[in-house]
C-alpha cells in the first residue's frame, strides 16, 4: 500500500489552483531487486523494476489519478527504474508526457553497491563518501541544479518520480525537520514556493 508523508489538503475548486504552482509531487520508484534484498543501488546500477514493484506502482497511480490539480506532466531521471515507473503512471493518466532530467537520478555509490544497508548506513551518517562513488556535496549540488531546471514547470502540476536518496536532499533543500525516507512507490510533496535560493544556500550550481 502506498501512503502520504504530508497529507493532502481538501480538493480545491479550479480558481484557486493557481496557489498551489509552488508545490512538486514527488513518487519514489518501485521495488526492484537490491531494494528487496536491503542492499544499496545507487545511480550507477540501472536496475529494473520487479513484477512486485510494477503492481506498487500501479496501485500508486490510481490514487495520483484522483488528485486535484490534477498532474500535467511527469519529470524522472534517466534510470530503467525511474523511467518504468513513470510510463506505468502515464498510462493511467490523460494524455501526460514524461520528461527526462538526469540530474534526478540517485547518488552513484561506486563500491558501496549491492552491500547491506545495515553496513552502509554508519558510513553514509558519518559523512563517508563511497569509493569511487559520488560525495554528497556533488549529489546535493546536481539535485539541486536539476530542481532549479524545473521550476519553470511548476505551473503545470508535475509528479517527479525519482530515488530516495532524491527525495533526502529535495527535503534538506526545503527544510523538513527530519530526514526524508521513502518506501517504495510512497508519494510526497514538496512546498518550493518558500525555496531559498540555491546559489546562495547551496553553492556555485
Amino acid at each position: 500500500m502506498t501512503s502520504m508523508l504530508t497529507a493532502m489538503p481538501p480538493a480545491a475548486p479550479a480558481r484557486t489552483n493557481s496557489k498551489r504552482t509552488g508545490t512538486l509531487r514527488y513518487l519514489r520508484h518501485g521495488m526492484t531487486a537490491p531494494n528487496l534484498a536491503h542492499v544499496r543501488c545507487g545511480g550507477d546500477l540501472d536496475e529494473p523494476l520487479l513484477d512486485q514493484g510494477r503492481e506498487q506502482i500501479d496501485e500508486a497511480a490510481l490514487q495520483l489519478a484522483k488528485m486535484d490539480p490534477p498532474i500535467g506532466l511527469i519529470i524522472t531521471s534517466d534510470l530503467r527504474r525511474t523511467r518504468e515507473s513513470a510510463r506505468i503512471i502515464a498510462a493511467r493518466l490523460a494524455a501526460v508526457e514524461i520528461h527526462i532530467v538526469p540530474g534526478f537520478a540517485e547518488r552513484r555509490l561506486g563500491d558501496w553497491n549491492l552491500l547491506s544497508v545495515e553496513e552502509t548506513q554508519p558510513w553514509l551518517d558519518a559523512g563517508l563518501n563511497p569509493p569511487n562513488g559520488e560525495t554528497d556535496a556533488e549529489f546535493t549540488q546536481r539535485v539541486a541544479r536539476a530542481l532549479y531546471s524545473v521550476k519553470p514547470l511548476l505551473h503545470l502540476h508535475p509528479l517527479l518520480v525519482g530515488s530516495k536518496g532524491v527525495a533526502r536532499v529535495m527535503g534538506q533543500m526545503v527544510g523538513l525537520p527530519r530526514r526524508m525516507d521513502l518506501g517504495n512507490a510512497q508519494i510526497a510533496e514538496f512546498k518550493l514556493a518558500e525555496l531559498p535560493c540555491l546559489e546562495t544556500t547551496w553553492g556555485t550550481l
